[in-house]
């Protein structure tokens, strides 16, 4: 009894012991995430005073553009009194892109293009390795290049930064890649979430953009939730608690209006595959120029002025046309020249190796095309398209989703931004439909498909593969082979032997069920017995120890069993009796069909349950 008393008391002390482990070590991880989350949310701060600063010296004092704003940010500094200049603001991109193309390619070349692409590449391939520079180069270079004229977001700087600082971290503390990796995608949504007001769609965001399937990383959610949360917190203490944009009560309440939307996806659509194309075709131009890469940005820069010449709303981030557009202020010529122009100078400004974001373009020129389909349609039909600002909304959400392969996230970023929770089922329903018209192509090159596709999940999924596949799957490549009569003399046998290249034989008794089985290995010490063969029959070489499969076995079972025994092919025997040989199953086949198993999960083919 005391013994028994003994053993309670312990067992309390270890369960006591186990749950305060587990207390420090959550304890652990949550100040980390929180430390990212600060150092993430100052970075954003000090990106976005740059960014403000920057805006005021080189468009605002020295060309005299002033850009409308968004409803969630005004200027920190009164405007000066410049005249406009377009002549100034057609050399200035040139002149910003040529130095911030010299930071980057001087001390950090990963840092050029859109930022987002590298963190991306980084969590898959790098095990989420990034130097601790490039957050510091990619914000000086981003600021530089926004603020001259050269038209991007800030999704890409901000991500990359995030990013960077969370790496950087985890190195330090001498973390796993599992562990850095996590750190460097909960600094993506930290970063994302802070800078467009938006933790929780940055939060998912950091998680769905790293495939491009409908898959999230899982155990990113929550640490990024951390990260996002605090840095959204430190973010509007200083800049205010509102949304980025205002918007009117938008509400959906007739179900006709889904006719207009379903044109507003398809357009969205075939508007997203021209920005990819043009994007992509600009990028790999200038990697074909033979020039230094520094120089690559002024000439980018250069060509986005010239846009700029005659359509400055193409210039910097436009986000206060995006404003104007919500609220119906903009005429429709005026947002159709916005939403293709912008595709334009975004093209030259980061293809050419400019350093900037594509998630706030991608705002404008969806919101832009989808003012343009709003007020068409509200011409047209205006009792059932009350509000053409609500497809500025929706447009917005659409059109992400189409370039980015990230719905759900965009779905939550839109409604943060805007305030505009009440479209949330008509974006549901452009998005879905972006989605599935555009998964062909995406602005992020470095996704990879799903989970089991990418190389940071290596291994992970074979064990899971294998227990979903049973034994039943593959009784087309269960061999029926010849088999051996149990009184079969061993002289006999040995004329058999010499004319087959198979390696394992079963010995069957006189109603043809199985007594056992041999290998070619076991009849080694009789072969070269010659005084001793003529006494031998095959059931004495048999064993009776048979290690067998069913059809309802999955193949991890039996290829434990194989490795176990270390053999190459397993007899396949009824369900119901362990002496009814159906056949055998070699490793060989059963490795081939895995891997075919495994190619069309990463291609998309089965699910995760389908395979």
């Amino acid at each position: 009894m005391a013994q028994q008393q003994r053993i309670h008391q312990l067992a309390v002390l270890l369960k006591q012991r186990i749950r305060s482990v587990n207390l420090a070590r959550a304890g652990k991880w949550s100040l980390f995430f929180v430390l990212i989350g600060i150092i993430a949310g100052t970075g954003s701060i000090i990106f976005q005073y740059l960014c403000q600063l920057g805006a005021h010296l080189f468009m605002d004092w020295l060309a005299g553009y002033r850009p409308p704003q968004p409803a969630g940010e005004g200027h920190i500094l009164p405007p000066t009194a410049t005249v406009f200049n377009r002549w100034i603001l057609l050399f200035l991109p040139a002149a910003g892109g040529l130095l911030s193309g010299w930071i980057v390619y001087r001390f950090a070349p990963e840092a050029e293009g859109h930022g987002t692409d590298a963190a991306i590449e980084a969590y898959h391939q790098k095990g989420g390795f990034m130097r601790s520079r490039v957050p510091i180069v990619k914000t000086i270079a981003s600021a530089i290049t926004l603020t001259t004229g050269g038209s991007g977001g800030r999704e890409g700087p901000i991500a990359q930064i995030g990013a960077g600082f969370g790496s950087f971290m985890a190195t330090k503390l001498k973390l796993s890649e599992r562990e850095r990796r996590i750190m460097l995608a909960a600094g993506i949504g930290a970063g994302v979430g802070s800078i467009f007001r938006a933790p929780l769609a940055g939060a998912l965001f950091a998680s769905e953009v790293l495939y491009s399937d409908p898959d999230f990383e899982s155990e990113v959610i929550i640490p990024a939730g951390i990260s996002s949360v605090v840095a959204y917190c430190l973010f509007s203490l200083v800049f205010g608690w509102g949304t980025l944009f205002d918007s009117p009560e938008f509400r959906f309440q007739n179900p006709l209006e889904l006719g207009p939307y379903i044109v507003l996806a398809l357009v969205l659509s075939v508007l997203s595959l021209c920005y990819v194309k043009s994007f992509y075709g600009v990028t790999d131009l200038f990697k074909k120029i033979r020039i230094p890469n520094h120089v690559k940005p002024a000439i980018g820069g250069m060509l986005t002025g010239m846009v700029g010449f005659y359509l400055p709303s193409t210039l910097a981030f436009g986000y206060g046309y995006a404003q104007q557009a919500i609220f119906n202020e903009l005429a429709i010529s005026v947002l159709l020249a916005l939403a293709l122009g912008k595709i334009v100078t975004t093209s030259f400004t980061i293809g050419s190796g400019g350093s900037g974001g594509v998630f706030g373009p991608s705002v404008v020129i969806g919101g832009a095309m989808g003012g343009v389909v709003g007020k068409l349609f509200h011409q047209l039909i205006p009792g059932v398209v009350t509000s053409p600002g609500a497809f500025v909304v929706v447009g917005m959400a659409g059109f992400f989703t189409a370039v980015s392969n990230a719905p759900i996230s965009t779905i939550i970023f839109v409604s943060e931004m805007t305030n505009s929770y009440e479209l949330l089922l008509p974006s549901l329903f452009v998005c879905s439909i972006c989605y599935v018209t555009s998964r062909r192509w995406s602005i992020y090159r470095k996704q990879v498909k799903n989970r089991v596709a990418s190389p940071a999940h290596a291994g992970e999924f074979m064990v899971d593969v294998l227990q979903l596949i049973k034994v039943r799957d593959l009784m087309h490549l269960v061999r029926k082979v010849p088999t051996i009569p149990e009184h079969m003399p061993f002289q006999q046998f040995k004329v058999f032997f010499s004319q087959t290249k198979q390696h394992y034989f079963p010995v069957m008794d006189e109603e043809n069920r199985m007594r056992g089985i041999f290998s070619s290995t076991d009849i080694r010490g009789v072969l070269f017995s010659p005084e001793i063969e003529h006494l031998v029959v095959m059931r004495d070489i048999a064993t009776s120890s048979v290690v067998a499969t069913t059809a309802s076995e999955d193949l991890n079972t039996v290829l434990q069993k194989m490795t176990t025994k270390n053999i190459d092919s397993l007899p396949v025997v009824s369900e119901d009796d362990a002496r009814v040989l159906l056949g055998m199953l070699n490793r060989r086949d059963v490795i081939a069909f895995y891997n075919r198993q495994v190619q069309r999960l990463k291609a998309g083919e089965l699910g995760p349950q389908g395979a």
